[in-house]
């Protein structure tokens, strides 16, 4: 499957969850599965925008854009962050207010049901999104692979507290375990807008990319062929490689306009998506 077809998953999957949650909060009046409810909008929301910057990046390129739209990603990774610190203000917010006013919580083992159930929808498609996330070098999935996972984890977090405040009668439990959720999401949040931000800012490939691109072009090295200055950059799924490659001086213009062409070539090989652009130079001293 294609990104877009995985973020419409994510679309069906935050439709649903908010409708099971927004039951469990209703039948129990609970302050922390209300919290949950709220974060599963903000993957609503983040799904859809996803949608829309994955459908961007995919355009070719064009006069305007000469390398492609391939950091239009980024801008959902980072839009998502940003909801997740508007849904966190939002819930630790209302959990201050019911900490100084707690309420009974009623129907337990029904809000109790409604939540587990979201979680393991939520589960499943965490899973889905991540591995894709891996297949299709793409960082929204990514971004909405941790989203999602987070919401697993505070879900979870909300249940144990649940049960708690409702076994001891210590109903403020329900609104502490509320302000850890919105704590732990803010973390979740600033950690999708740095990679954002780090994305947009052309970040070098990751280091196991690298050495890659340099065995590859070690392997050139016996027919007398060295580089220098390598550099790498990341836009979305898309990575590229830029390259001198020092050839002997006597080669003709041929001869070095094939073997460069053979080193784009490996390279994009063994980095897939990767857009490779060599320069050649003589080498500086022959042996």
């Amino acid at each position: 499957m294609e990104a877009r077809h995985y973020f419409w998953l994510a679309t069906a999957a935050a439709v649903v969850t908010i409708l099971l949650k927004t039951l469990a909060w209703w039948t129990t009046g609970s302050i922390g599965l209300l919290s949950d409810a709220m974060e599963s909008f903000v993957n609503l929301a983040g799904a859809s925008f996803a949608l829309w910057m994955i459908t961007i990046a995919k355009c070719p390129p064009d006069e305007d854009h000469p390398l492609g739209h391939g950091k239009a990603e980024y801008f959902s990774a980072g839009f998502e962050g940003v909801l997740i610190f508007g849904a966190a203000g939002a819930i630790i917010w209302s959990a201050v207010e019911r900490l100084f006013s707690p309420m009974p919580l009623e129907s337990i083992g029904v809000g109790l049901a409604f939540s587990i159930l979201s979680s393991l929808l939520n589960l499943g498609v965490a899973i889905s999104l991540g591995r894709a996330a891996v297949r299709l070098r793409s960082i929204a999935l990514e971004g909405s692979s941790r989203h999602l996972m987070t919401d697993v984890w505070t879900s979870a977090g909300v249940v144990v507290g649940l049960i708690l405040a409702s076994t001891t009668g210590w109903l403020w439990l329900d609104a502490i375990v509320a302000i850890l959720v919105g704590l732990h999401i803010l973390s979740e949040g600033w950690g999708l807008i740095r990679s954002s931000a780090h994305g947009l800012m052309d970040a070098a490939l990751p280091g196991e990319m690298i050495e890659t691109i340099e065995g590859v072009l070690r392997g050139f090295a016996e027919r007398g062929v060295e580089y220098a200055d390598l550099r790498t950059r990341r836009a979305g799924a898309a990575s590229f490689v830029y390259v001198d490659v020092l050839v002997p001086r006597d080669w003709n213009i041929v001869r070095t306009h094939d073997t460069l062409d053979e080193i784009e070539l490996a390279i994009q090989r063994a980095v897939p998506g990767a857009h490779a652009f060599t320069h050649p130079e003589p080498r500086k001293s022959e042996t």
